[in-house]
């Protein structure tokens, strides 16, 4: 197998592991939960849950047992994005060929997603079970 097949293996299990992590059983919650998934699921390559998934099997660590931290790097990483293109840092118009998050879900729900997927990240980083408790605190520190 190629480097690219296994890039693409990877990236393809990490959206699949991303698309089923937010959803809203509360229909206060909906357009907050759209509004993180609007951005989080909006593609790109996911390079950053990938190496952090690659390390782990080169060094014999089963990395299907980790898909949860690998998200939450996703999730830390996207909240970034949105931050960076809010009107008040460097208003963007476009992220990934589509419209910014603050573009079609206004600048205070756009900065509620970014801090959404912030806090997600660290219930993803400390909701394993695979993962011992003082494991979990190094990861949030």
């Amino acid at each position: 197998m190629n480097v690219q097949n296994v890039l693409k293996e990877k990236q393809k299990i990490i959206n699949e592991h991303l698309s089923a992590l937010l959803v809203s059983d509360s229909p206060s919650h909906h357009t907050l939960y759209q509004a993180m998934n609007y951005s989080l699921l909006a593609g790109g390559k996911r390079i950053r849950p990938t190496l952090f998934l690659l390390v782990l099997d080169m060094l014999g660590v089963n990395s299907s047992r980790y898909l949860d931290i690998a998200c939450a790097i996703e999730c830390i990483h996207t909240y970034s994005l949105i931050h960076d293109d809010l009107p008040c840092m460097d208003n963007d118009d476009y992220r990934r060929g589509r419209l910014t998050n603050h573009k079609v879900f206004g600048p205070a729900m756009a900065t509620l997603a970014g801090d959404g997927l912030l806090t997600y990240a660290f219930e993803l980083l400390t909701s394993g079970s695979q993962i011992s408790p003082v494991k979990q605190s190094r990861l949030v520190y």
